[in-house]
C-alpha cells in the first residue's frame, strides 16, 4: 500500500486487540487520516463476561499512543438482535451456527460501514487477516476498480472464511492493512509502534460469552430437556440434557457409561430430542446442500468446480457446486455440520459461500 500524497479519511474498527491496533498504526504511518472506532457489543446481564470495558480501554490507549481521534459506537442492541438472537435461534433449530460470519455481515460491514460512510469516511479498515486485490486499472480512489479478496499471507491466521457475505461494492471502500503480514510480524510491529497491547493474548471463542463455555451459555437461553442417546442399532447408551447443546462430530461431554467406543455424535433428531451416536467412520460424507449462497463478485456459471472450506481452518477440498445448491466433494469430509459455512475459493481468491443445510 503506497503512502498517501493527500489526506484520505479512514475509520478503523479497533477491538482492543493487537491486530486492529497495528492496522491503525500502519495506516497512519502511510499518511492516512485515521479515526479509531470501538464498537460496543451486546453482553450478558451477569456482569458482562465479554469484558468489553477492558477491550475498549485497550483500544483507547492504543489510539492515544498513535495520536488519533477515538470514538465509541454502541451497537449492543443491534448486536443482540442480529448476532446473539440469530445464534440462539440456530441452536434451537438443531444447527451449529457461526456467529462471526453474521457479526461481519450485520455489524462490522453493515452498521459500522454505513455509519462511517455517513460521516464522510473514504474507507473503513479492520484487523482481519485477508488480502484485498485491486486490478491495475483501478487506483485507490477509483470507483471503477475491480476488487477481490485473497487468502492472507499467514494461512494459519487467514480469516477470509468469515467474510464470504461481502460484496465487491463494499470492498472498494475497505482496507485490510495486515493481510500481507505473519502474526509474529504484527506483534513485532506493535512493540515497535509502542502499542500497550502488543503482548495481549488473542481473543478466543465468541466475544459476547467471554470465557463461558458455549454449552453453559446456551443453558441460560435454552431450557435443558433430557433425552436418549441412541447407538445406530437402536440401543440406548445414555441420557443427554438437551439435543441443542451438542454438535456433529462431538465426542466429549456425552454421558455414556457403558464400555466400547469411542462414540461420536452422528446425527440429531430435534423433534424427538434424540442424539444418535456411532463410530468415527460414520461421520464421513461426500454430498451436502448449501443455502443462502452469496458471491463476492459476479455469480459464476454453474455447475462448476471450486475449492471449498467447510469449517474454519479446515483444509480446502475439491468440490462441484450445482445450480440447486447441491455440493459434491471429490473426497469424503468428516463431520459436515448444518449451520456452518461452506466457503468457495479458486486459486486463493474468495469467491463466495453459503450455509450448510
Amino acid at each position: 500500500m503506497k503512502r498517501q500524497s493527500k489526506k484520505v479519511l479512514v475509520y478503523v474498527a479497533m477491538s482492543g486487540g493487537v491486530d486492529s491496533s497495528v492496522a491503525a498504526a500502519l495506516l497512519k504511518k502511510r499518511g492516512f487520516d485515521v479515526v479509531g472506532v470501538f464498537m460496543k457489543p451486546w453482553s450478558p446481564d451477569n456482569g458482562g463476561l465479554c469484558m468489553w470495558q477492558q477491550d475498549r480501554e485497550d483500544a483507547m490507549r492504543a489510539a492515544s499512543v498513535l495520536g488519533i481521534p477515538f470514538k465509541t459506537w454502541d451497537f449492543s442492541e443491534q448486536y443482540k438482535k442480529s448476532v446473539t438472537n440469530y445464534m440462539i435461534r440456530e441452536y434451537k433449530s438443531g444447527r451449529t451456527p457461526n456467529p462471526d460470519v453474521m457479526c461481519n455481515k450485520e455489524i462490522k460491514f453493515g452498521l459500522f460501514f454505513d455509519k462511517a460512510m455517513k460521516e464522510r469516511a473514504n474507507y473503513i479498515a479492520t484487523g482481519h487477516y485477508v488480502r484485498l486485490k485491486r486490478n491495475e486499472h483501478g487506483t485507490m480512489n477509483s470507483e471503477h476498480a475491480h476488487c477481490s479478496l485473497l487468502i492472507a499471507h499467514d494461512s494459519n491466521k487467514d480469516q477470509s472464511y468469515f467474510l464470504w457475505t461481502l460484496k465487491e461494492k463494499q470492498l472498494k471502500k475497505c482496507l485490510f492493512p495486515i493481510g500481507d503480514y505473519l502474526k509474529p510480524e504484527v506483534r513485532k510491529m506493535a512493540k515497535k509502534f509502542g502499542l500497550p497491547n502488543h503482548d495481549k493474548k488473542d481473543s478466543q471463542g465468541v466475544c459476547f460469552i467471554g470465557p463461558l463455555d458455549m454449552k453453559d451459555f446456551l443453558k441460560t437461553k435454552i431450557k435443558p430437556k433430557q433425552g436418549k442417546i441412541i447407538y445406530g442399532d437402536g440401543k440406548i447408551l445414555g441420557i443427554h440434557d438437551g439435543v441443542y447443546y451438542y454438535t456433529i462430530g462431538q465426542r466429549h461431554g456425552l454421558d455414556i457409561n457403558i464400555g466400547g467406543g469411542p462414540y461420536y455424535v452422528i446425527s440429531k433428531d430435534i423433534k424427538r430430542n434424540i442424539i444418535y451416536v456411532g463410530e468415527e467412520k460414520g461421520l464421513y460424507s461426500e454430498k451436502l446442500k448449501i443455502a443462502n449462497i452469496s458471491w463476492v463478485n459476479s455469480e459464476p456459471k454453474l455447475p462448476a468446480q471450486f475449492d471449498v472450506r467447510l469449517r474454519y481452518r479446515a483444509g480446502l477440498k475439491k468440490a462441484i457446486l450445482k445450480k440447486n445448491g447441491e455440493l459434491e466433494l471429490k473426497t469424503p469430509e468428516r463431520a459436515i455440520t448444518s449451520g456452518q459455512s461452506a466457503v468457495f475459493y479458486r486459486k486463493g481468491e474468495l469467491l463466495g459461500g453459503g450455509i450448510i443445510e
